[in-house]
């Protein structure tokens, strides 16, 4: 897989552009706290700032945060009101749902289905949290036969859930009841959500206290200390406030998982596409072995490369399952 499979660099650029804009228009007046970093309560040391939003790294675990922070009103109207957000929902979906599908979201249904079996104690309903287009729930309704209910606060993307008849609840998270959701055991899951919270420690907290015993909480974020965010650091992409914020790592995601009292079942990094990244963006690497290597690497060196990222952890595409003791 490359990255301009899901990601065409022409459309994705066009969406940073307008989230740059949507970044002063939502938050420019906006009051801002100062914040410990959101995984050990640890002080954050600046490091760069970015779209006006300053990023801090914790010397401690080395998560990468905002702060200070708008608060959390602000966010929600811009998941609910901005150009850049209304954009990835139309014209970005629309236009890569079909490579999306097979090269992302299958895939993920595959293995959540996998991590299901081997981790859940009985049969589980899945609930997917910021659901989006709804072609994860597609693709795993049709592996497990079993329906998933989507958790979706943006409107034209909870309608685009309604539209295929996929259950949604039009809410975030954080304004779920338990009466809302399925009885039985559930499989909790979010895709690449744990960067864009305001508030992980609120989101968390509420998720367990929605959970029930043998749940399952199963995840995937971005690492900061992955090789490719490592590399490009404030000119990574993947750098790009106001909807990215925090950037955990496998050893700081442990920690605020067993903070509230999640059992942490497994920590992986499977990414696919860190040398791809850097070698679409050599020209803002950092460090010189990494900009020697995606200039001198054939093919081949480079796939066995990425293979030893996924597998030692060193991958910004994380995956994390943990269940409610």
């Amino acid at each position: 897989m490359k990255e301009e499979d899901i990601r065409p660099e022409k459309i994705f650029n066009e969406y940073l552009r307008l989230a740059k804009q949507d970044a002063q228009y939502y938050f420019g007046d906006a009051d801002r706290l100062s914040i410990l970093c959101p995984a050990c309560d640890g002080e954050g040391k600046y490091s760069f700032t970015k779209s006006d939003f300053d990023f801090r790294l914790c010397e401690n675990c080395q998560t990468l945060f905002v702060s200070p922070r708008p608060p959390e009103s602000c966010f929600v109207r811009y998941y609910q009101e901005s150009e850049s957000v209304r954009y990835w929902a139309s014209t970005f979906y629309k236009q890569t749902a079909d490579a999306r599908r097979e090269k992302l979201w299958r895939p993920k249904a595959r293995m959540v289905h996998e991590l299901v079996d081997r981790f859940a104690t009985g049969r589980c309903r899945v609930i997917d949290i910021g659901g989006g287009y709804g072609i994860f729930a597609e693709e795993y309704q049709r592996i497990s036969g079993s329906e998933v209910v989507i958790i979706e606060p943006g409107p034209e993307l909870a309608s685009a859930c309604r539209e295929k008849n996929l259950a949604v609840l039009e809410k975030f998270l954080e304004q779920i009841d338990r009466t809302d959701l399925p009885s039985g055991q559930k499989a909790f899951v979010s895709f690449e959500l744990f960067e864009h919270l305001p508030d992980l420690r609120n989101f968390l907290q509420r998720l367990f206290e929605l959970m029930s015993e043998g749940d399952l909480f199963i995840f995937t974020t971005l690492s900061g200390t992955g090789v490719d965010i490592q590399a490009l650091w404030e000119d990574s992409k993947s750098v790009s406030p106001p909807h990215h914020l925090n950037f955990l790592n496998p050893k700081s995601v442990r920690l605020l998982l067993e903070k509230v009292g999640l059992t942490v079942l497994t920590i992986e990094t499977p990414g696919q596409l860190d040398v791809d990244i850097m070698s679409n963006n050599r020209e803002h690497i950092k460090d010189r072995f990494w900009r020697t290597f995606v200039h001198q690497a054939s093919e081949k060196e480079k796939r066995t490369m990425q293979e030893f990222i996924a597998e030692n952890g060193l991958s910004s595409h994380m995956l994390a399952v943990s269940r409610k003791p």
